[in-house]
């Protein structure tokens, strides 16, 4: 039997807009106009088109990909190819574990009530205290006053199943 996570995994088709996008961000992060993007660079660029700054395994793993063997860096074409496969597999999980981590600004793997609240103050200041104290119960299912990832996974993808 299949995994279902497999079964919920969508290819996203990479159209000729999507492509465009690339290279203007592409041209905007090499701000010297060298020919390449360095390791900043490649974050910022990663930061512009998917929203979030990518992990140091992450970019290391981007420019060990992209990056031929004297380069100092990521050529154009590489770094529209890496973008097209970031693009295309749409993985529901990374971008939970990405929500998590945004939320986890103290690293412990876990959430606690104050960590809820800090990240709403920022994203949606003026939510009433009590919709957030809501979120977090309806999250930590075990009452313990911790929501773990999983507990956050379940609480994000409800109502998601079959889709």
């Amino acid at each position: 039997m299949m995994p279902k996570k497999k079964k919920n995994r969508k290819q996203r088709e990479i159209t000729d807009i999507d492509k465009k996008k690339f290279e203007t961000v592409y041209e905007l992060c090499d701000t010297d106009k060298k020919g390449y993007l360095n390791r900043e660079d490649l974050k910022m660029a990663v930061v512009m088109l998917f929203g979030y700054k990518p992990s140091k395994s992450e970019t290391n793993m981007l420019m060990d990909q992209a990056q031929a063997k004297y380069s100092p860096g990521v050529c154009i074409e590489m770094f529209v190819s890496l973008m097209e496969r970031k693009l295309s597999s749409d993985d529901q999980y990374q971008k939970t574990r990405q929500i998590f981590n945004a939320f986890d600004v103290n690293c412990r793997g876990f959430l606690k009530l104050e960590d809820f609240r800090a990240a709403f103050s920022r994203v949606a200041p003026r939510l009433p205290e009590r919709t957030v104290l809501e979120a977090f119960r309806l999250a930590d299912q075990d009452s313990d006053g911790h929501v773990s990832f999983r507990d956050f996974e379940c609480v994000i993808s409800y109502g998601q199943a079959n889709s």
